[in-house]
């Protein structure tokens, strides 16, 4: 019961936000989604599905466009994604457009459509949406933030000390982040950043030896196809603590307090309705995310030897055993 009152309140202000204008009918009107990523990445999916939940039964219609730029990194490619988005916007002509992470933002919005009369609604930008020169006239969103102080916590009983280590993929989004760990929230840490599915399991040995507990940042969805592989790696080499704030990398860390990707989607279509309804995107106030979920992996709390407390395990949104 405790697990399902969790994640109902977890998502519970953005059917709020929305409920009033989902009520009503705009046929006709069309919203563009441009995620910047593609389809089986975890996070993305989870926002595609939030944005779905939040236009559905309102009349709108909803076209998705993925650039693809998490398994394409090269800056060319960048650039012919952010031309084709370009011109699906010309030709589908939406009267709002979402979109999803730094890339659309940074190769879409901001060299084509900012200040312009086109209204767009971000999210998923890491920490901070002042880089890009967001808000505008056109421009609102939601910033996103990752819960690591929160998850730290629930790590450091665990631990036998308070040394640190991250462990991500080597993209910009997951170096941005770690810069914000850094800068905004005064952490000092090892980090490794990998390059491919045999410097991911390098990288955690490695750290291993020099941390006390270790952060698993997201894999980006790039190592999907050795998930089952990954998962028997880290069940049998986790020596110490691990954490994670996105729920798609918990099968491979002890313990997750993790962002709802959801929560990004639903807010976004919530923004866009209040917009179909006339409102200017200046007047919405940039949004940060506030919801999380405590997802517990037993399984990796056996193989290091964690005792782990039942009221714990009750107020868990999520318990892999």
């Amino acid at each position: 019961m405790k697990k399902a009152l969790t994640v109902i309140l977890a998502v519970l202000f953005v059917f709020l936000m929305t409920d009033a204008a989902s009520a009503k009918s705009y046929p006709g009107k069309k919203v563009l989604y441009i995620d910047s990523y593609h389809q089986g990445y975890g996070w993305s999916d989870g926002i595609e599905k939030g944005v779905k939940q939040g236009l559905e039964g309102t009349g709108v219609e909803l076209k998705v466009f993925r650039m693809d730029t998490k398994r394409n990194t090269s800056d060319e490619f960048l650039k012919q994604a952010a031309q084709k988005a370009k011109a699906e916007i010309e030709a589908f002509k939406p009267d709002v457009v979402i979109t999803a992470d730094d890339n659309a933002a940074k190769a879409v919005i901001v060299p084509f459509y900012k200040d312009s009369s086109l209204p767009f609604v971000f999210c998923g930008l890491n920490w901070d949406a002042s880089r890009y020169g967001f808000p505008t006239k056109n421009i609102t969103g939601m910033v996103e933030v990752a819960p690591v102080k929160e998850l730290l916590e629930q790590l450091k009983p665990y631990a036998k000390g308070n040394r640190l280590g991250v462990l991500a993929t080597d993209v910009e989004t997951n170096r941005t982040e770690a810069a914000a760990y850094k800068k905004t929230l005064g952490l000092q840490f090892e980090e490794y950043f990998c390059k491919d599915v045999a410097d991911f399991k390098k990288g955690f040995l490695e750290l291993q030896g020099k941390v006390d507990m270790i952060l698993i940042d997201s894999d980006g969805g790039l190592y999907n196809n050795a998930a089952e592989e990954l998962k028997a790696f880290f069940l049998s080499n986790t020596k110490v603590p691990t954490g994670t704030c996105y729920d798609f990398m918990t099968p491979y860390a002890f313990m997750g307090f993790t962002k709802l990707a959801e929560e990004q989607g639903m807010w976004s279509a919530g923004a866009a309705l209040k917009i179909l309804d006339g409102t200017a995107p200046s007047a919405i106030p940039l949004a940060k995310n506030k919801e999380g979920s405590l997802i517990i992996n037993t399984k990796i709390g056996k193989a290091i030897g964690a005792q782990i407390p039942f009221a714990m395990l009750q107020s868990a949104a999520q318990v892999i055993e």
